[in-house]
């Protein structure tokens, strides 16, 4: 297993931990209200940002946290705090059902794109930087998967894995985090608003 490949699996493996953020609105949804699973995600969101201040700005490495963030990442937010974003704002805006269909395809479609593409990729997409047509299908077949066990509606499982693993491919300049889950999830709630 490459060096590059082993990072990527290991930093993935954090994605798995965006599924508390999923089981905190829930829990307070459910015993509570939407209003109240809103707000205890916020409380996650501030504490995040509290923590990439010291972060970014006073450049304070944060314990076990470090060892996930990438290169890049070094002077900028980190993709938790676009991944709450991203939960507020599709439990917010869109049905129940649809916010968790587009917030899981952004933790296993975009983790199942970079661990096949990285390990696999053999056929790269010319003009796009380190995406590969067999992290492509991954992703897509993982989010298919996720869109029809949720929606149960294969024609919009199909738009909705379609939109997420489009902007994962190719929208390079928004954090995937925060563009899967309201592109996708948009898309599909104006689809059964209107149709």
């Amino acid at each position: 297993m490459n060096k590059k490949l082993r990072f990527e699996i290991k930093r993935k493996f954090i994605h798995i931990f965006s599924l508390l953020y999923l089981a905190i609105y829930l829990y307070f949804e459910k015993y509570y209200n939407h209003k109240t699973g809103i707000i205890a995600l916020f409380t996650v969101l501030v504490f995040f940002l509290i923590l990439e201040y010291f972060r970014v700005k006073k450049q304070i490495k944060i314990p076990i946290f470090h060892i996930f963030w990438r290169e890049s990442e070094k002077n900028r937010l980190g993709g938790q705090v676009y991944f709450v974003t991203g939960a507020i704002l599709a439990f917010a805006l869109f049905s129940k059902e649809i916010a968790i269909a587009a917030l899981l395809m952004t933790v296993f479609g975009d983790m199942a794109a970079a661990i096949f593409g990285i390990a696999f990729g053999k056929h790269w997409i010319k003009g796009l930087k380190d995406r590969a047509w067999e992290g492509v299908i991954a992703q897509f077949t993982v989010d298919l998967i996720i869109a029809i066990l949720i929606l149960g509606n294969i024609p919009l499982s199909i738009i909705m894995a379609l939109v997420a693993t489009f902007v994962e491919t190719t929208i390079t300049k928004i954090d995937d985090n925060l563009s899967i889950p309201l592109f996708s999830g948009a898309v599909v709630q104006l689809i059964k608003i209107f149709y």
